[in-house]
């Protein structure tokens, strides 16, 4: 068994290497055939107007309505700037997109992603740091002190905050009630007693038709997103307190990590928790339609569920040792260009920083505002006197960590992620699914 692991690592550590050499080939060949015309021009154009490309992946969909009519207000008040703005896919489908532009020398000239990107932009060297920039910005000194850690890599600013979010989990108030339950959970314990109480047979005819939970199934970043703050909640990290923060030394086999896969197993051995479609689950359908009671995501859904008359409500991330979650969001990342289109692009980027985008932003899509100066505005406090929900994630990001910034996370992720959805299928045991995590991480990054 043993020998046959090394061999199956072995060939995979091969053709990664592989991949390496020839995906800058092939990803350069995909940019001349779908990035055409995408070539920046250094100066403005013949009219005096410097045109500027901003790629995102805003979601859910009225959010993207929300951030276009952000980006017409500044398009009427910098008639010499123009932005247009595209929609390029969720995640995983931005990725390839974004390392195909880049190998292509081809990329936008501002790009809306988590800060977890940052690393591996800084490895091509795609992007340019912003400490000057950011210095001389009178913006500077609004943006709230704890997001300085999602802009930061190796001592260098290399990316402004766009909006920031946290997790907690959403429920139905109505199916609490019919099942009896008068207190959100807390703890852990509490909250697999819920979703036991929550696990019905509605309709008598045997078979469950309501879930108390749903987990989110799938390799990508969004169950890795979910799942972290569980793994911290245990008293688990990534990286242990005396290391650096460096890929080589990362330890998925911790504590924690085992703890928080093993709590999601049991909801799922309890009967109690279903598993959300592979890479989906971020998508509210069952949420909505009553199939599930509880579900783990943000603000930033909070316009699309109030547009439906669905009831819902919010409590924060349950404990296990400690009280913990993750700071979700993305950051403005700007792109290496020339001298005039990279002064255009943060004109853009302080526009997005400020008091008053990041109010409507923050009204409009439930994100938080990373302008403190938004943040305690009379609009916005009146916004969160309307929508009493939003103060569980405000609250929540007093103790709200974020994920990892450094080369490699792409990877760790990718694996833990593997990791957790064998878990979730019943194939490994936790420990089993850890260690064969970090023996794939070691053969990478080491």
């Amino acid at each position: 068994m043993c020998m046959r692991y090394e061999k199956t690592t072995a060939f995979e550590t091969l053709m990664w290497k592989l991949w390496r050499y020839v995906s800058r080939f092939l990803l350069s060949g995909l940019c001349l055939l779908i990035l055409q015309g995408c070539q920046f021009q250094a100066h403005p154009d013949q009219t005096g107007v410097m045109r500027l490309t901003l790629w995102h992946g805003v979601n859910p969909p009225p959010n993207r309505d929300v951030l276009q009519e952000l980006v017409n207000q500044f398009n009427r008040e910098h008639p010499n700037i123009q932005v247009e703005s595209l929609y390029i896919g969720q995640e995983d489908q931005q990725t390839p997109k974004i390392l195909a532009s880049v190998v292509g020398n081809a990329p936008p000239d501002l790009l809306w992603f988590n800060p977890t990107l940052t690393g591996r932009l800084v490895e091509l060297g795609a992007i340019r740091p912003l400490d000057d920039l950011v210095a001389a910005s009178p913006v500077r000194d609004e943006l709230d002190p704890a997001l300085l850690e999602s802009m930061q890599f190796q001592e260098h600013i290399w990316s402004v905050p766009f909006g920031t979010n946290n997790a907690g989990i959403f429920y139905r108030p109505s199916l609490f009630k019919a099942a009896g339950i008068t207190q959100v959970p807390r703890t852990w314990e509490e909250l697999r007693q819920v979703a036991k109480t929550l696990t019905r047979d509605t309709n008598g005819d045997g078979r469950v038709d309501q879930y108390g939970m749903l987990l989110p199934l799938g390799k990508g970043e969004w169950t890795v997103f979910m799942w972290m703050p569980f793994m911290w909640s245990a008293g688990g990290d990534l990286i242990p307190p005396q290391a650096a923060s460096r890929s080589k030394n990362v330890n998925v086999v911790n504590e924690g990590a085992i703890a928080a896969l093993q709590f999601w197993r049991d909801l799922v051995t309890d009967g109690s928790a279903t598993l959300s479609l592979p890479e989906r689950g971020y998508e509210m359908n069952r949420f909505l339609a009553g199939k599930v009671a509880m579900q783990l995501s943000g603000p930033w859904t909070l316009s699309q569920l109030q547009t439906t008359g669905v009831d819902f409500s919010v409590f924060p991330m349950p404990s296990g040792v400690r009280q913990v979650a993750v700071t979700g969001g993305e950051n403005l990342f700007l792109f290496k260009t020339s001298p005039e289109r990279e002064r255009a692009a943060f004109t853009f980027a302080e526009y997005v920083m400020g008091e008053a985008f990041q109010t409507q932003w923050a009204i409009g899509t439930g994100y938080l505002p990373v302008n403190l100066k938004a943040r305690e505005s009379e609009e916005y406090q009146e916004f969160v006197a309307q929508q009493p929900v939003v103060k569980v994630f405000l609250e929540q990001a007093e103790f709200a960590r974020s994920r990892p910034i450094f080369r490699g996370y792409a990877r760790i992720s990718e694996k833990l992620g593997r990791a957790i959805e064998s878990v979730l299928l019943g194939k490994s045991s936790p420990v089993e699914a850890l260690k064969d995590a970090q023996r794939r991480l070691d053969l990478i990054f080491q």
